[in-house]
């Protein structure tokens, strides 16, 4: 099984309690705002950058979008009907659209664009799959430090690589229920850091 499959695969895994959005809420959660920071700026970035903003611009973007993030977020409430992504690709937009109003000469065509663009994208399914994927590539690489390297080594051998709880358990020198139960540990602390996030 391919690494940008997974988030695809364990889809309807990613349900539980303990997220990143609810510890948002809390004063003093420096340790949530670095993780929720290093999740998301390249992600919006690229979306700066895929819609023809300039490097030093989207750069100037992601520092917009996460101030507004950080005033929000606190008071922010998840509704499992709506979309994380959605929101954020509208604050997203929104300040883009600042961003480019505030170049002489631009507006109109870039309040069009702009539009067309929001309108377009919502429904767009390669990029909830691309969101998808980017949020928990980045989640795992945040996550890997969290946990003793046989463990993580496990998980991802099993899971990633495909290849059977028996052959890693025996080629870690550890159990095949050993091997499963690292993968239930890493899975679970995926699917709370991310509950809300990719709905």
């Amino acid at each position: 099984m391919s690494f940008a499959n997974l988030a695809l695969l364990k889809d309807g895994m990613l349900t539980t309690s303990g997220s990143l959005l609810e510890q948002l809420r809390h004063p003093g959660e420096e340790a949530a705002w670095a993780r929720f920071v290093k999740l998301y700026t390249p992600l919006i970035y690229t979306w700066g950058r895929r819609m023809g903003v300039p490097r030093q611009e989207a750069l100037d973007l992601v520092q917009d979008v996460l101030t507004v993030l950080v005033q929000k977020l606190p008071n922010f409430s998840y509704d499992p009907d709506k979309s994380f992504r959605g929101w954020l690709r509208t604050v997203t937009l929104n300040k883009l659209r600042e961003q480019m109003r505030r170049r002489p000469g631009a507006v109109n065509a870039s309040d069009s664009f702009l539009d067309d663009l929001a309108r377009n994208s919502g429904s767009d399914t390669f990029e909830e799959k691309e969101y998808r994927r980017h949020l928990v590539r980045r989640a795992l690489h945040l996550m890997q430090t969290d946990f003793e390297p046989t463990t993580w080594k496990a998980c991802w051998e099993h899971i990633v690589s495909g290849r059977s709880a028996a052959e890693v358990g025996r080629e870690l020198g550890i159990t095949e229920g050993a091997v499963y139960v690292a993968k239930y540990r890493v899975l679970r602390r995926l699917r709370e850091n991310l509950k809300g996030l990719l709905d």
